[in-house]
C-alpha cells in the first residue's frame, strides 16, 4: 500500500518555530522533513520577514545568522502560494470565531484549500488560530 502524503498548511508561529529554537521545534523540524506538500502563503512569508528584520535592525542575532535565517526561509521545503482566502469563508470564520486579522485571514485560507485538498492540515502553534480550527472541522498538526 502506498504511503498517504500530507498536506500541510504552515502558518507564521510554524515558520519562526522552524527557523529559531523554541519548545516547538522538535516537532516542527520532523513535520519539515514528512513527505507531502508543504504550502506557505505570501501572507505567512511577510510575517516572518518582519520578525527576522526586526531582529536584525534590534541586534539581537548577528547579521549573518539573520541572513542565514532568510536563505532558510527562501529554500525550505515548502510550495509557496500567492493566494488569498474565499471572501465568503472569511465572513463566516470572522462570525463564528473572534480572531484578529491574520488568523482570520490563515484559518480562512486553509478552509478555502481545503476544498481542493480535504486531507489538508494546519501547523500552527497559535493557540486561538488552532482552536478556531479544529472548529471548523481543520485537523491541526501535534
Amino acid at each position: 500500500m502506498a504511503e498517504k502524503l500530507s498536506v500541510i498548511y504552515w502558518d507564521s508561529t510554524a515558520l519562526l518555530s522552524y527557523l529559531i529554537r523554541d519548545s516547538h521545534s522538535d516537532q516542527t523540524q520532523a513535520r519539515a522533513k514528512q513527505k507531502g506538500v508543504h504550502l506557505l502563503t505570501t501572507l505567512a512569508i511577510a510575517e516572518v520577514y518582519t520578525v527576522l528584520s526586526r531582529i536584525q535592525r534590534e541586534n539581537v542575532l548577528p547579521d549573518l545568522v539573520v541572513e542565514s535565517l532568510f536563505e532558510i526561509l527562501e529554500s525550505g521545503p515548502w510550495s509557496r502560494l500567492n493566494i488569498g482566502p474565499d471572501s465568503m469563508a472569511m465572513r463566516e470564520i470572522a462570525c463564528r470565531w473572534p480572531l484578529r486579522g491574520s488568523r482570520l485571514w490563515h484559518l480562512a485560507t486553509a478552509k478555502t484549500l481545503q476544498r481542493e485538498f480535504p486531507e489538508l492540515m494546519i501547523l500552527t502553534y497559535d493557540r486561538e488560530l488552532a482552536r478556531a480550527s479544529e472548529g471548523e472541522s481543520l485537523e491541526v498538526c501535534k
